[in-house]
């Protein structure tokens, strides 16, 4: 499909997923304010958090993890599997059991080995298995609206976090530092709507560039889960491969990787997202990597993220993704929002 031909999106888009990446700052700011009201225990004595989730619902404890990181009192661990850690116990943790659905088996197997292992737990979904054993053991629950893929409510699962983690004394107020980032969001948007050409719309030519080559996603400090977010949505919107490494790490094994299998090096495209809030050292990183991968004939280039404050970054980063993997979905003639693959694994999992 022509990227300029916005008014033809509707017969690829047939859910409208790109009303979903239109109101992400809408929705992130709904979120914020709905974690503030829901009810909450004045829980105190909290040593750890863990928030268990996965895919979509697991992004958002990843983007709160990498921003709250200098800033809470507390450790915070995203958890992607059955069951818990073993340290995950007692009222000295928090368990934050995060599923869109409310289905997700692996969650709802976290949420179970919680509640025996004695931890403070707070669920937050739609609806589903889990709101219902929410509701019969007595546990707290937060539920928000959305029908939409778990994939569009990351402003629901990152936006509730941060307000509870607020709430009770983990983390400092980031209500300036959030308007700022709706802010930096909604005036980015003014270059990556639909409607603006591809001359015009850096997220259209970044689709264009992606088209027929192998996207590897880097980013370091709170730009690191921006980076899974950018593989998460271009796999599932444009139903396209890509991959993500996080700096500094990568410079320590992936950066030896660079000399086979040499045909490959054309058909890639590294993509590093920086800001200026990441640590000089990792800004520094960026462009001696870089450097080295083109030199062995990798195509590259880089995402400067926008806004003052590392809230704004990542999320500035993130919704440029957003779009980015929408467009390569259109570029690619794709409907941007079913994913058949993964719906096809889980009924072939509720049968054995």
């Amino acid at each position: 499909m022509i990227l300029d031909k916005w008014q033809d999106f509707a017969q690829l888009d047939t859910q409208n997923m790109l009303a979903e990446i239109d109101g992400l700052p809408d929705q992130l700011q709904a979120a914020w304010e709905l974690g503030g009201r829901l009810e909450l225990p004045a829980w105190e004595g909290i040593r750890a958090v863990v928030v268990a989730g996965m895919g979509g619902s697991a992004i958002g404890g990843d983007l709160l993890q990498a921003y709250a990181a200098p800033l809470a009192s507390v450790p915070i661990l995203v958890w992607r599997n059955y069951n818990l850690p073993a340290f995950a116990a007692g009222e000295g943790t928090l368990v934050l059991v995060s599923s869109h659905s409310g289905d997700t088996e692996e969650t709802l197997a976290a949420y179970q080995a919680a509640r025996r292992a004695g931890a403070r737990v707070l669920t937050l979904t739609t609806g589903g298995e889990l709101a219902r054993r929410a509701r019969q053991d007595g546990v707290p629950l937060w539920r928000f609206e959305h029908a939409g893929q778990p994939r569009a409510a990351v402003g629901y699962s990152f936006g509730l976090l941060l307000a509870a983690l607020h709430r009770l004394d983990l983390l400092p107020d980031p209500s300036a530092e959030l308007e700022e980032a709706l802010g930096a969001m909604r005036t980015q948007q003014g270059s990556l709507r639909a409607p603006v050409p591809v001359v015009q719309n850096p997220a259209k030519r970044m689709a264009g560039q992606l088209m027929g080559r192998w996207p590897v996603i880097l980013g370091a400090d709170h730009l690191e889960p921006v980076a899974r977010r950018w593989r998460t949505q271009i796999s599932e919107l444009a139903k396209a491969v890509a991959q993500f490494e996080a700096l500094p790490e990568a410079d320590h094994n992936m950066v030896a990787g660079v000399l086979q299998p040499e045909a490959l090096f054309p058909h890639s495209m590294l993509l590093f997202l920086r800001g200026a809030k990441c640590h000089p050292r990792n800004q520094l990183r960026v462009e001696i990597t870089r450097q080295i991968l083109m030199v062995e004939g990798f195509n590259t280039d880089v995402i400067e993220a926008a806004g003052e404050s590392r809230l704004a970054q990542q999320w500035t980063a993130l919704h440029f993704g957003d779009y980015t993997a929408y467009y390569l979905a259109l570029a690619y003639g794709i409907d941007p929002t079913p994913v058949e693959a993964i719906q096809g694994l889980k009924a072939q999992l509720k049968v054995r």
